[in-house]
């Protein structure tokens, strides 16, 4: 992949001379799978010694409901780095506990919690958000979906200064790549997060030397990332076949794409895994085809073909897996939700 990464510079005559022990001390926080990528890159390069690393707390998962660590403190266990884990990252007894840490500088990767002004003014050099969107484009917690669901043909990762504003804070350099045709939200959020680590470790050294000037967010373009719902796996039919097809990439693989297939007996719950547009058309929702290159469905514009399917409680198939145990008939119809 070609480094479209963009640097904001100073002059040469305009650096700040800093002096900065090397390796600079940094804490890190973060909690899911993306942002454990940022951790190692951090603890890999000789430049950084990481003093301590942040994480949201254990939570219940599975059938028994054992508290199961985040990726970025089972990673941190792994190599032997202290862990925090405060239920709210305000409070004064957790950030005098962070500033026994002394950091020269936090770094922050989808760590879950906004952070307050105590925390962003604690290290020498602030502290640097690696987010994963052209930032001002999609502040907020669901930027990879929000770029697929919305069509956009290209994203990436901005590092930022991180002020008390919800990913408002000044850009100090960016990297791009275009969101494919076979992409879909698990596929793009690994690429992000491998070039988001790239950029993260390429970005300090240049910024704590002064060789980066951090600057203002442009007013024009801004866009807010909502959480996802799973209400918003719902397909709509009435809908182009281009956005429902963004829709099932945007779902993939949480929450899912679905839709309710309108049989005899009751509707019975698909979830879609994947699909392609066609220019087939027919009223929205209705069956046009079904064979083993896939299940044409009409939408509001064009059609979609759905390759890759699920009943509720069964598992993950091909159409033409599918298809052996539940033929479909041309003419049968999914339910439209136009709510």
């Amino acid at each position: 992949m070609p480094d479209t990464t963009r640097y904001i510079c100073l002059s040469p005559a305009s650096v700040l001379s800093f002096a900065v022990a090397m390796p600079l001390r940094i804490v890190f926080m973060g909690t899911p799978a993306l942002a454990a990528e940022s951790l190692r890159a951090l603890l890999a390069a000789r430049e950084f010694e990481v003093a301590a690393v942040v994480s949201q707390p254990d939570q219940p998962k599975g059938r028994g409901l054992k508290l199961q660590p985040t990726p970025v403190k089972e990673l941190a266990v792994e190599s032997g780095i202290p862990v925090l884990q405060p239920e709210r990252a305000r409070n004064d007894s957790f950030i005098e506990q962070l500033r026994g840490f002394s950091p020269e500088l936090i770094a922050v990767t989808a760590y879950g919690q906004i952070l307050p002004k105590a925390i962003l003014d604690l290290p020498r050099f602030g502290c640097l958000n690696v987010h994963t969107s052209l930032l001002p484009k999609f502040r907020g917690a669901a930027p990879i979906q929000r770029a697929i669901l919305e069509g956009e043909s290209e994203t990436g990762v901005t590092i930022m200064k991180m002020d008390v504003g919800l990913d408002t804070g000044d850009i100090l350099t960016q990297a791009r790549t275009p969101i494919h045709d076979e992409d879909h939200a698990q596929t793009l959020h690994d690429r992000l997060a491998r070039i988001g680590a790239e950029l993260l470790v390429k970005t300090i050294p240049d910024y704590v030397a002064g060789r980066i000037q951090p600057q203002p967010q442009p007013t024009e373009g801004v866009s807010h990332a909502a959480k996802i719902r799973k209400t918003e796996g719902q397909i709509k039919w009435s809908d182009s076949a281009r956005a429902v097809w963004n829709r099932i990439r945007a779902m993939t693989p949480w929450p899912g794409a679905y839709s309710h297939l309108q049989t005899s007996a009751q509707p019975l719950l698909l979830k879609l895994w994947a699909a392609h547009p066609r220019p087939d058309s027919g009223p929205a929702g209705e069956i046009l085809a079904a064979d083993k290159s896939g299940i044409v469905v009409a939408c509001g514009e064009g059609s979609v073909a759905v390759t890759a399917l699920q009943r509720e409680g069964g598992r993950r198939m091909a159409v033409q897996e599918f298809l052996a145990g539940n033929p479909l008939m041309k003419g049968q119809r999914f339910m439209i939700y136009d709510g």
